[in-house]
C-alpha cells in the first residue's frame, strides 16, 4: 500500500489480469440480463432491466479502475468478490502481491 513501482513486465501482466477480470464479470452481467429477459412477456421487466443494467455500470465503472496507484486496491477487491484469481496475478512482485492480499482480506 503506497507508491509501488511498476516495471514494464508487470504491467502487461496487470492489464491482462485486469481484462480477463473484467470480461468474466461482463460476461456474468450478460447472462444475468439474459435470465431477466427469458420468455417473460412483461413489459415491466424492460425497466427492470435498465435499473439493474444502470446499477451495474455504476459499480463497474467504480471498481474497475486502471491506475497503477490504485490497482493493488483494485485487485484486492475483484479477488475478494471472486472475479479474479490469485494464479492471474503471477508475473508480479512481491510488493504488490503483499498489498493485493491485505485488500483481499479486508
Amino acid at each position: 500500500m503506497g507508491d509501488l513501482h511498476w516495471s514494464n513486465a508487470e504491467k502487461q501482466a496487470a492489464r491482462k489480469a485486469f481484462d480477463a477480470a473484467f470480461e468474466r464479470e461482463c460476461r456474468a452481467i450478460r447472462a444475468k440480463v439474459v435470465q431477466m429477459l427469458g420468455a417473460k412477456d412483461d413489459v415491466k421487466q424492460i425497466w427492470r432491466l435498465h435499473d439493474y443494467l444502470s446499477e451495474e455500470r455504476r459499480q463497474v465503472d467504480r471498481k474497475y479502475d486502471y491506475r497503477y496507484s490504485k490497482l493493488d486496491m483494485v485487485f484486492g477487491v475483484l479477488l475478494r468478490e471472486g472475479w479474479l484469481k490469485e494464479a492471474e496475478l503471477s508475473g508480479l512482485g512481491q510488493d504488490k502481491l503483499q498489498s493485493i492480499k491485505v485488500y483481499a482480506s479486508l
